[in-house]
């Protein structure tokens, strides 16, 4: 196989059961003799295809098999999005899928080998495991060994964020083998030590780890511990974490309930972002700092792939929630900050690609940045050029919407830059096309009516 030197996933080498390779734009899986017994036992019992069926693992097809390999393809994610860029619930929700596959798996004498948060990810509106060969045989009365990982993964991350809010799931960016037990434990408040679910799978094992920590005889410590026991364990994780919850004061969770422009200028705008993108005729869109989608959902029943982002995480849930009970199966929202885009992670940062990578692998036919450049120019000083280059990155046709000077929002943030007032002299219209026609060509100028608003539509230079 010549695949493994030339296009094989970055994130392979980790996994000895096989590797993932690029064929095209096809991602395709090499399994590995090694596996094979667990393959073809998850294959002929049927438990790949109730899962599949359940929507709990993403699918595959049988490429082709042979005597040394067997290769599979996966059903195609069109983006893949990372924990750190999860709301709480759906980091929530992937928690509780991983528990969900695990209990069905120890039911069919399966254990997942691997909790990694990084096997899921979002498609057609709910999480999906994706990784095919983290499955291994049961052996009897063994306890189960993806346990810690879990912890560190999943029960971790999320009640460091019930306490603390959901800026902790960025630690997952330099924490991609899961939060160590003991910055979880030190992290919590003494009050966790006298839950039961909190003392047990956390501040113990933290003790334990701490006590064990140094073992040059290499023995493994390991209890018997049996499936009753273990279901016991997983059922209590389960009904632990559903019923975690976050609370915290965002800036842009209620931002439409606090617009500077009344509801007929706020209508006019949705039909006119409307009747641009669909006259685009585009099969993906991506609007980023959508906030909770609202603009995004005027094209949604049109356009079969639609991403919205924004690094309001309240802004995001309220995003996701609409999905779960619209069954909006071509909505992806995560959250994410223009400014500080998720950079690639792992070893040599190529493990995991960076947002960007991401976007200019997906090449939407369609950008929106709705009331977003104002943030970008005035809140991180970004000269017009430099966030016109980001946006030519990944953007065929960018609609982007600019607030002149005059817009109530404007004023407020120039206000908070009044000692550097004259700096920002260059913040107007005339700059701003300047900036964007280094990139782009103009193809669209409307003001929108009612508000202190420009909407431009730019074509990428090729």
């Amino acid at each position: 196989m010549n695949q493994k030197s030339n296009n094989t996933h970055q994130a392979s080498f980790r996994d000895p059961s096989g590797y993932m390779f690029h064929d095209g734009d096809t991602l395709r899986r090499v399994i590995n003799p090694i596996y094979f017994p667990q393959y073809q036992r998850l294959k002929s019992s049927g438990f790949f295809e109730t899962l599949f069926k359940k929507g709990l693992l993403i699918p595959h097809t049988e490429t082709s098999v042979a005597e040394d390999t067997i290769i599979i393809t996966p059903v195609k994610i069109p983006f893949i999005t990372n924990p750190y860029e999860w709301s709480f619930e759906q980091y929530k929700h992937a928690a509780l899928l991983t528990l969900q596959i695990q209990k069905y798996a120890l039911s069919k004498g399966f254990i997942l080998k691997d909790a990694s948060a990084y096997n899921v990810t979002f498609h057609k509106g709910k999480p999906v495991f994706i990784d095919t060969l983290s499955f291994d045989f049961y052996d009897e009365n063994t306890p189960w060994r993806a346990y810690k990982q879990f912890i560190t993964h999943f029960l971790g991350p999320l009640v460091l964020a019930h306490y603390h809010g959901t800026e902790i799931f960025k630690m997952m960016q330099t924490h991609i083998d899961g939060i160590p037990v003991k910055l979880i434990a030190s992290l919590l408040p003494k009050k966790t030590k006298f839950s039961s679910t909190l003392y047990t799978n956390i501040h113990l094992l933290a003790k334990m780890e701490s006590k064990h920590s140094v073992d040059y005889k290499a023995e493994t410590k390991v209890a018997k511990l049996s499936k009753k026991a273990q279901n016991n364990i997983l059922e209590s994780l389960f009904d632990y974490i559903k019923k975690l919850k976050v609370s915290e004061a965002t800036e842009w969770g209620d931002y439409y309930n606090k617009t500077n422009y009344d509801k007929e200028a706020f209508d006019g705008k949705k039909h006119l972002i409307r009747d641009w993108v669909l006259d685009l005729k585009p099969k993906s869109a991506i609007d980023m700092g959508g906030n909770d989608g609202t603009f995004a959902r005027t094209f949604l029943d049109e356009v079969p792939e639609v991403i919205v982002t924004d690094i309001d995480s309240n802004a995001v849930e309220y995003n996701y929630w609409q999905v779960q009970q619209n069954k909006e199966e071509n909505m992806l929202p995560f959250v994410c900050d223009v400014l500080q885009p998720s950079p690639g992670i792992g070893f040599n940062n190529v493990e995991r690609d960076s947002l960007i990578e991401r976007l200019q692998n997906y090449a939407p036919d369609v950008t929106l940045a709705l009331a977003l450049i104002h943030h970008i120019t005035l809140s991180g000083n970004v000269p017009f050029e430099k966030s016109a280059a980001f946006f030519a990155k990944f953007s065929k046709y960018l609609i982007i919407e600019f607030p002149k000077r005059e817009d109530s929002w404007v004023e407020s943030l120039l206000v908070r830059k009044r000692e550097f007032i004259n700096h920002f002299d260059f913040y107007n219209l005339e700059a701003f096309e300047r900036g964007y026609l280094i990139y782009f060509d103009l193809e669209k100028k409307e003001e929108i009516k009612g508000t202190n608003r420009v909407l431009f539509q730019f074509k990428k230079r090729k």
